[in-house]
């Protein structure tokens, strides 16, 4: 049942679990995410992802298309151009809608969104939550939130062009061109995985709320419905969608609200979103989205482009605008849920209990020793062995608990070691990352046993 909470108290509803302090610690320290531009002093909200980071959100990507695109044969993918044709923002309405009210503390002069200081009415006494001064605060005023660019080598009005906001728009542009050199039939969807750019006012928490940022999205396109029962059936298949893959992903289901996006609150193109809400460790948030668009974007750049953004029948030769429902999923929000959702703290041991499909690193080898030419031998055989199938870690720093302490942080599902039993029975240490156990494992049984775990098959 989708709730319909107050949403602005949820957002401020704290969350059990890690601080942000403790995550944004070990993400800096083992090289998931650092601050952008760090040794000139950084730069406000730009965060980089770092080489635990990068294997992280790849993992991500590639398990969100092999569901998504490659296990749905009425799903194509594509990969639209960041910068595109200005008319596409004023066909879908970004170039006069696309803002938020912003307000100045005219004590303090710092600038903030009016829904977020609840200074989004003129005469509020709301308190600036930088200086504390009631009634300090600007009438609010629009702020557009794209990014603006040049193309060519004029300034000017004539040579405008900005970041996309988002990739959605990409999908309805490349519609028609997708219709006519595939076979794709109705109903049918196109996913995107790129890069989008918003000029917030207001971003922070991490890596939450950034300027820079990707999108998971869909649009999903069927014959205009006949009923509310037709698209709401849609609606609600897309939206189990969604809550399968919080749990393919490794996101801690019960952390996430479902909430009814009400009336005014709900883009202008939508007649019903539902936002799938995350507990992180500052409050309840916006995680993914899921909006019955209609058949708003096609009609409006069919409209302004004199194109014909239509479906013909292949049966009933009538044409028409298709609908379209959209599941909207940020990558960097999935990534920093995933995080909190993983984060175990045992005693003095902290480890990410990463699912092994997305965890950066799949296994770790460890000779025993650092000074047995035999172990080190043997270790760098299986290690050799085991890396042309999988992403392995080879690690023989320190004394053998804190190789596995370091694995543990990182989210390494299993440890293998190398000692003298195994030049003598060809058996490795794998140690389970989540319960510390260990048990002995023929080095010819590892290959296939990784492959079990990393699928879900294993126990």
């Amino acid at each position: 049942m989708v709730k319909t909470p107050d949403r602005r108290k949820a957002s401020k509803a704290g969350s059990t679990g890690t601080t942000m302090d403790a995550l944004v610690s070990l993400a800096k320290r083992r090289g998931f995410v650092y601050p952008g531009s760090d040794i000139y002093g950084g730069l406000a909200n730009a965060w980089d992802y770092g080489p635990l980071g990068a294997e992280l959100k790849n993992n991500i990507k590639r398990l969100w298309w092999e569901r998504f695109v490659h296990r749905h044969d009425d799903i194509v993918g594509l990969d639209a151009a960041i910068i595109m044709n200005p008319k596409v923002w004023a066909a879908s309405g970004h170039l006069s809608g696309f803002a938020d009210q912003l307000v100045d503390c005219r004590n303090c002069k710092e600038r903030f969104r009016a829904d977020h200081v609840g200074a989004d009415h003129i005469g509020t006494d709301a308190a600036c939550p930088n200086c504390g001064k009631k009634g300090a605060f600007t009438k609010p005023r629009k702020f557009n939130l794209m990014f603006k660019t040049f193309i060519g080598p004029a300034e000017d009005e004539a040579h405008v062009a900005y970041l996309r906001p988002e990739t959605a728009q990409g999908m309805f542009v490349d519609y028609k061109q997708v219709l006519d050199s595939t076979r794709v039939k109705l109903p049918f969807g196109m996913a995107q995985i790129g890069k989008a750019f918003r000029n917030e006012i207001t971003p922070g928490n991490f890596i939450f709320r950034t300027r820079e940022f990707e999108q998971m999205e869909i649009e999903y396109f069927f014959a205009p419905p006949a009923s509310d029962a037709a698209w709401q059936e849609i609606f609600e298949q897309w939206r189990a969608e969604i809550l399968a893959w919080i749990k393919q992903v490794g996101i801690d289901p019960a952390r996430v609200h479902e909430v009814e996006v009400g009336d005014g609150e709900r883009a202008h193109y939508s007649k019903r979103t539902v936002d799938f809400e995350f507990d992180f460790p500052f409050g309840q948030e916006e995680l993914y989205g899921l909006a019955y668009r209609t058949n708003f974007d096609l009609s409006a750049h069919g409209k302004a482009s004199n194109e014909q953004l239509t479906y013909t029948d292949p049966e009933t030769k009538q044409s028409f605008v298709p609908h379209c429902i959209e599941p909207s999923m940020g990558l960097d929000r999935t990534l920093l849920a995933l995080l909190v959702s993983a984060y175990r703290q045992d005693g003095e041991r902290v480890y990410l209990a990463l699912p092994p499909a997305v965890a950066p690193y799949k296994a770790a080898v460890f000779p025993l020793l650092r000074n047995k030419p035999e172990l080190i031998k043997k270790a760098r055989a299986v290690y050799e062995a085991l890396r042309k199938d999988f992403y392995v870690m080879w690690d023989d720093r320190g004394n053998i608990g804190k190789r596995y302490y370091a694995q543990d942080e990182i989210g390494t599902p299993v440890g293998l070691t190398v000692d003298f039993d195994t030049l003598k029975d060809d058996t490795v240490t794998w140690r389970d990352r989540d319960t510390a156990g260990q048990e002995r494992v023929k080095v010819s049984e590892l290959a296939a046993r990784l492959s079990k775990l990393i699928s879900g098959a294993s126990d």
